[in-house]
């Protein structure tokens, strides 16, 4: 049976529409380094990595978590753009759904400006409504904020006509707690029991596969 069509589209940014991991893990390496702490392995950052630094780094540094964030801020800063790639094929991914007439949003636990900077840089800001990121909404993804603001100005309501498409646990509990349909991109690297809770609605194994879910 085909699926029912949706009337918006929202993404997780990092390594769902971008290859961001390598940035994310120089910038992290350098952080823990100069905290004293001892660095994560690519693959510890790659299964740890989810929730937004106002929420995750309190917990790893402390008291000491803003002279964390200023680390990392610096080395992210200096990195990121030059260093950004797209998912395999996924600006022709967008452009097509843009084409397509579909309302599109991000929700993404990276700091915003950094967000919108990146999606700037890449051309692709025109696809989105909405550009929503850590620090933007009273709270941040898993909350349920963010999807509000990601569809203010839309006329599309909260609910099942909605996709959050993402490559984390976090995003299918954002999806959960607002009764959107949960798409999982497979391609990262899941902590055990990830989303044993919340589990997705759909798979696939790559950003391109979604054009075959929605039959275009």
């Amino acid at each position: 049976m085909p699926l029912e069509r949706p009337t918006a589209l929202l993404f997780d940014w990092d390594n769902t529409l971008v290859e961001t991991w390598p940035t994310i893990h120089a910038a992290l390496h350098e952080t823990f380094t100069a905290m004293g702490f001892t660095p994560w392995t690519f693959e510890e950052t790659k299964q740890r990595v989810r929730h937004s630094m106002r929420e995750s780094f309190p917990v790893l540094f402390g008291d000491r978590w803003t002279d964390a964030r200023d680390v990392f801020y610096d080395a992210y800063g200096r990195l990121h753009l030059s260093s950004l790639e797209p998912c395999d094929g996924a600006g022709d991914v967008l452009a097509r759904l843009h084409d397509a007439g579909f309302y599109m949003g991000v929700i993404s636990n990276k700091t915003g400006h950094y967000l919108r900077s990146e999606a700037s840089h890449l051309g692709w800001d025109g696809y989105f409504g909405q550009l929503v990121g850590a620090g933007d909404a009273v709270r941040d993804k898993p909350a349920p904020e963010p999807v509000t603001m990601a569809l203010d100005g839309s006329g599309v309501v909260a609910g099942g006509g909605v996709w959050m498409i993402g490559d984390s646990g976090v995003d299918m509990e954002i999806a959960h707690a607002t009764g959107l349909v949960g798409v999982l991109v497979t391609g990262g690297v899941f902590a055990e029991g990830e989303f044993d809770d919340y589990p997705p609605h759909h798979r696939v194994d790559r950003c391109r596969e979604l054009l075959e879910l929605l039959d275009l």
